[in-house]
């Protein structure tokens, strides 16, 4: 039976070794037999340039590149985190990037798959700060400041973004309905594929299947097996 695997929202950092065994765990031993794998996002807590090396940065490369080598394709959409994750770290390790919204021909089911944060229209704080960041010129002035400067930057965001959540209700962080229905519909699908809530779940709705993959935590991984003969699993540990 072939297998597409879907995985979001690790927030792999130095601070969390333990969602980092959970990812080679699973580059080893799932991933190797799988058609594709499809990173939807937030693979990396958060990224300030292809020019930063770490130990984490390099072993994520090289599962990266084994996969790839072994013959399984991987791609990649930014997540609200590593945004910046640039060409350098894809062709370093034969990763591929995909644009923020994508459809895939999924065993011959036609289905759209994105991070899932511009699905979260009520977050309109979020959307202000994101339609920003992804100004071409921004990223480009980010990216020429010197490493040390940038760290401490994505650090005063991430610190921001924390406090920021707390005043905010679970409705205006989730996916607006009436908007994610009318993205299935300009797309044609009636099956879509996100992360960003961490609300791992599968929702029938009027305009389709919409699937949620939910974030990493200590001991439990959220990774959804796609198969060829339709069944669809959460593989949670």
């Amino acid at each position: 039976m072939k297998t597409t695997y879907f995985i979001a929202d690790l927030h792999l950092s130095e601070n969390h070794p333990e969602l980092t065994t959970l990812f080679v765990d699973f580059m080893r031993q799932r991933a190797p037999n799988a058609d594709a794998l499809y990173i939807l996002g937030d693979l990396f807590d958060f990224w300030i340039g292809d020019d930063e090396q770490s130990p984490l940065i390099e072993l994520v490369k090289n599962h990266i590149r084994t996969l790839v080598q072994h013959g399984v394709p991987c791609y990649f959409i930014h997540g609200n985190r590593d945004f910046l994750l640039g060409k350098y770290f894809a062709q370093s390790c034969g990763l591929t990037l995909l644009p923020e919204y994508q459809v895939i021909d999924l065993y011959g089911k036609k289905t759209l798959i994105c991070h899932g944060d511009t699905l979260c229209i009520d977050d309109q704080k979020y959307q202000q700060f994101r339609r920003k960041v992804h100004q071409p010129w921004r990223q480009w002035l980010f990216r020429h400041l010197p490493l040390a400067w940038r760290l401490r930057i994505a650090q005063k965001i991430r610190a921001r973004s924390q406090r920021d959540k707390q005043g905010k209700s679970a409705a205006i962080m989730d996916v607006n309905p009436a908007f994610t229905a009318a993205c299935m519909a300009q797309f044609g699908v009636h099956q879509l594929i996100h992360g960003h809530t961490h609300r791992q779940a599968r929702h029938q709705t009027n305009a389709g299947q919409r699937i949620v993959l939910g974030d990493w935590r200590i001991n439990r991984p959220s990774i959804l097996a796609v198969h060829d003969n339709g069944q669809m699993d959460f593989i949670n540990q």
